[in-house]
């Protein structure tokens, strides 16, 4: 089979190469692979500071969306045979840039009928990220939230979903056209962060409408800004570092405002939750895969152009995913 394969960290080097197509264990299944997204977590692996650690050579990619043909023992596995699914690549094994794909049936949501591959290609990490992140807000009964990287894929489905449930939303962006875009998708409050008085506008709206929650994806100086913002008891939620940089929080907001400063990491999330609260959250976000949970596709490539749809990813990413289709 044709796969792409990372040979060096260093470099981040690509190749498709013919290696062996995979066959399935027990519990397992072989997908044809459909499509397959280019993600920021793939961005990170491929430099290899992601938390999960793969030998080389070896396939990346930790979602996407194709045909189960196969199937090893097991009950399940063996009822997935002929199923179209959405898909997450094992931890110690080859990922889903590639025609085929072994996973662990656990691993695999049936898609619907009225779900493409295309829409079930990035089913799994932006909207059940977005999905557990205001359930989790929910538990803890709060009625809104702060978020960055705001005019993100994933920021600008956290924000649908949140006008969806009824939740005050502060978001901020780092660009004019950012706070335009979200404002026309019906966003009440948006910040820019690269203009002057920001820090005091963030700290005026979240004392107004009470917010003590916030999720992070950028990190660096705004983690602690953000942070300083809310009122005391608050919380911030990182789950991502889309700046590159260590969050920045003030020792005195942790020990006298009693504010918390934690990570959020979808992989370790899902381990959590059962098989049954897994598969009632996969159906419940792909009934809203066409509205409030939708990805914007913004071209397709080969797997022997992954070059180039990296290099279209890395510089629009907020214009919408990138799938590699083998």
């Amino acid at each position: 089979m044709r796969a792409v394969l990372l040979k060096d960290f260093k470099s981040s080097t690509l190749a498709v190469e013919e290696i062996p197509t995979p066959q399935p264990a027990s519990k397992q299944v072989l997908i044809k692979m459909a499509a397959a997204p280019v993600n920021p977590s793939d961005l990170v692996f491929l430099r290899d500071q992601y938390g999960i650690k793969k030998k080389l050579p070896v396939v990346p990619g930790f979602e996407g969306s194709g045909t189960v043909i196969a199937a090893g023992r097991g009950f399940y596995a063996k009822w997935l045979i002929g199923k179209r699914v959405a898909c997450h690549a094992p931890e110690d094994g080859n990922g889903t840039w590639a025609e085929y794909m072994v996973a662990g049936a656990a691993n695999c949501v049936p898609l619907i009928k009225e779900v493409t591959f295309d829409q079930g290609a990035s089913l799994v990490v932006n909207p059940f990220t977005a999905w557990a992140l205001l359930g989790m807000a929910g538990d803890q009964r709060n009625t809104g939230f702060v978020q960055t990287a705001a005019a993100s894929a994933l920021g600008q489905m956290i924000g649908r979903l949140a006008q969806r449930r009824g939740m005050t939303a502060i978001h901020i962006v780092r660009r004019r056209e950012h706070v335009e875009l979200l404002k026309k998708a019906g966003a009440v409050y948006v910040l820019d962060s690269s203009e002057q008085g920001f820090v005091e506008q963030l700290h005026v709206l979240c004392a107004k409408q009470e917010i003590r929650l916030a999720f992070d994806a950028v990190g660096g100086p705004l983690t602690g800004q953000v942070a300083m913002a809310m009122p005391k008891g608050s919380r911030v939620i990182v789950y991502g570092a889309l700046g590159g940089e260590n969050c920045q929080m003030s020792p005195s907001s942790l020990i006298f405002e009693d504010k918390k400063l934690e990570g959020f990491w979808l992989t370790e999330w899902i381990k959590s939750q059962s098989f049954l609260k897994k598969m009632r959250m996969a159906f419940g976000v792909q009934k809203l895969l066409s509205r409030e949970l939708a990805t914007r596709v913004q071209g397709k490539f080969s797997l022997e152009q992954v070059q180039e749809a990296m290099a279209l990813y890395k510089q629009k990413r907020t214009e919408g995913k990138v799938l590699l289709v083998p």
